[in-house]
Order: C-alpha cells, then structure tokens, then sequence
C-alpha cells in the first residue's frame, strides 16, 4: 500500500458492505515539511489556522499503527515526531498552537495535547520499524511521563501511550505508574447500574477512559478489575445504539438526566470507540467487540443516524460532523485521523 491510494480489501462489515482499506492521501494534503494542518474547507488546507499538537499526535499514531508502511508514510512518521520533541519543553510540558508562520502561539501545558503527545510518542515506541523513531519517541515520551495531569480525559489520553511503550518495554516503571495513575484519575464506574459512568456527564471521546481502565486491568500491580472497565464500555456502548446502529453522544455531551440531542456527532467519539472495542477485544477473546468495531466502520461507511457516508472516497478525507441536515463537509486533520484509525480496525477481517 501507498500513503496516496486506498484500494479496498475484502474485510466486510455486515450490512455496511466491504471497507475500504485506509488511504493516506488527505493526511498527506493536510501536511508540509512542519507538521499537520487542523482545518480544512472541504478538502483544502485552512493554513491560517495552524497546526496543533492534538492533530499532529494523532497523525503519529495512525501513521505508527502501519504494518508496512511506505517511505511516505515514514517521512510523515519523522515529521510529526520531530513537531512533538520540538513542542515540548524540558520539564515534560507541551506547547499546543503553531502558527504558520512557525510561532507559538502558547505557553508549556498539561492539557489534552500533553497527554495525546504521549499517546503518539509511546504508539512510535511500540510499533515503528524504524528505530531512530523509536529511540527518539521513547526519550521524549519518557520525559513527559514524569508529569501528571488532573482531568480524567487528559491523564486518559497519556495513559493510551503508556500502554503501548509497555507492549514494547513491558519494564517501564514510568509507563506502568502513569497508567495505573490513569487510570486512578479516571475512577471504577459508579454503581448505580442506569448511568454506571464515573462522572455525571458525557463529553468527548468517552471511550478512551473505559479503554484505559481495561487496559490498566492488565498491569501486575496497582491495576483495577477488568469487570470496571467492561461494565463502563458496555453501558457506553448500550446507550450509543439505536435501532441496531452506532449513535454517538454529539458535541455538546450528554448530562445525567437531561435530554440527549442526536447531532452533532463528532468522528473522534466513532473512533475511540472502535479502539476501545478493539482493546476489550483483545483483553477478553469475546468475539462480540469485534462485532462493536464492525459498528464503528459501518457509522463512517453510512450505516449512522442519516444513513450518509462519513467520508469522501475521491479525496480519502473524514467528514467534520453528522449534522441533522448530513455532513459536514469540510475534511480537517481530526476528522480524517479519526477515518483512517477506524479503517484500520478492518483489518482484522481482511
């Protein structure tokens, strides 16, 4: 495979029809010789707005995830590492905003960035085949973990990496403590069994703290139970389904009690989805995960609320959002990253 082309496979997902395997064509439009662009009209790089550390982690995770990647796929690889190591300071903090014109635009943070830079470097570490890539993502990512975060999604987001450098480096006290700090930050799911989620309320990305937790479940010590973590994802995944179909919580979130709106549903709740479903896939040896995966790539595919494809075959890029008239049709990183991530989950029928 090229990082311009996505012939398809023959990995099926049921009703929705074959998957297309992931093409790299519009990550490789939204990127130069700096990082990865965050927004697009239609399918046209908004330079003006930038680049972002979110994005670009996120670009060195699905480019790293590549069995066999092209040389494309590795330049990419380095261009995004090197846009990471340069974000970030000596104390393990990242900056967020670039600017084009190569400025910052903020100071060192422990947000979101932080822990999805983690996230990225550790998913180099596990799976790069190049070494150099390797080497360099495991110094930084072995900085940053030193740090700790208060919100539950962030620490989430670092904790996803940890997991990946202890694939590789299953003695990495840093990884291991930062998980199982994770995973504490996060909390075991409430007992009340209608809304077992630890928080009151629904944000973004939500499945990514049930998939830590399950992913913690694993470590030798300081782990939680497994059931907590698959007690959350299976209530998430209970109340994401309508008629038979993968409905996620929009953008606005979702409280406890109150009225849940249908739209906007965002890609990135599809695809944390499919990866923690693919996680508890692993961890358990249910085969009915997978079957929760197949409704992640059915949702981008057209079997979701509208019945509408969520992505633009001629151009390889993701849809921003499943509004209540059809998609959005701008092509920005986070939508196509999300795409391709949930693609690649495919092959695990092919």
């Amino acid at each position: 495979m090229t990082a311009t082309t996505g012939r398809p496979r023959t990995s099926t997902g049921g009703r929705w029809g074959t998957a297309p395997a992931p093409s790299f064509a519009h990550l490789a439009r939204l990127s130069d010789d700096t990082g990865l662009f965050e927004h697009a009209r239609h399918a046209i790089a908004r330079r003006e707005h930038g680049y972002c550390t979110d994005d670009v982690a996120r670009g060195l995770v699905v480019v790293s995830r590549e069995p066999e990647p092209s040389e494309e796929l590795l330049r990419l690889a380095e261009r995004y590492l090197a846009f990471l190591t340069h974000a970030q300071d000596a104390g393990g903090a990242f900056r967020n905003r670039l600017g084009h014109d190569r400025r910052w635009v903020d100071e060192p943070g422990l947000g979101d960035w932080w822990g999805r830079a983690l996230w990225g470097l550790g998913t180099a570490v596990a799976r790069s085949p190049a070494p150099w890539v390797r080497e360099e993502a495991l110094v930084a990512f072995s900085r940053g973990a030193t740090r700790r975060a208060k919100a539950p999604h962030t620490m989430a987001f670092a904790g996803l990496g940890a997991v990946e450098v202890l694939r590789r480096h299953p003695g990495h006290v840093a990884a291991a403590s930062l998980l199982a700090d994770a995973a504490s930050t996060i909390g075991p799911p409430a007992s009340d069994p209608g809304w077992p989620w630890p928080r009151q309320e629904l944000t973004y990305a939500n499945a990514a703290l049930a998939e830590v937790v399950i992913a913690a479940s694993q470590l030798r010590e300081g782990g939680p139970p497994l059931d907590d973590g698959l007690r959350m994802l299976t209530w998430l995944r209970d109340v994401q389904l309508r008629d038979g179909r993968l409905s996620v919580v929009p953008a606005g979130g979702w409280r406890r009690g109150a009225v849940r709106l249908r739209h906007d549903q965002q890609p990135i709740e599809v695809a944390a989805f499919a990866d923690a479903c693919a996680t508890a896939a692993a961890v358990t040896g249910d085969p009915e995960w997978d079957n929760e995966v197949r409704q992640a790539v059915g949702w981008f595919l057209g079997d979701n609320d509208l019945g509408t494809p969520m992505w633009d075959p001629a151009t390889g890029g993701g849809y921003d959002g499943l509004t209540a008239h059809g998609p959005n049709l701008n092509q920005g990183a986070e939508s196509t990253l999300a795409l391709i991530s949930t693609l690649q989950h495919a092959r695990r029928w092919s």
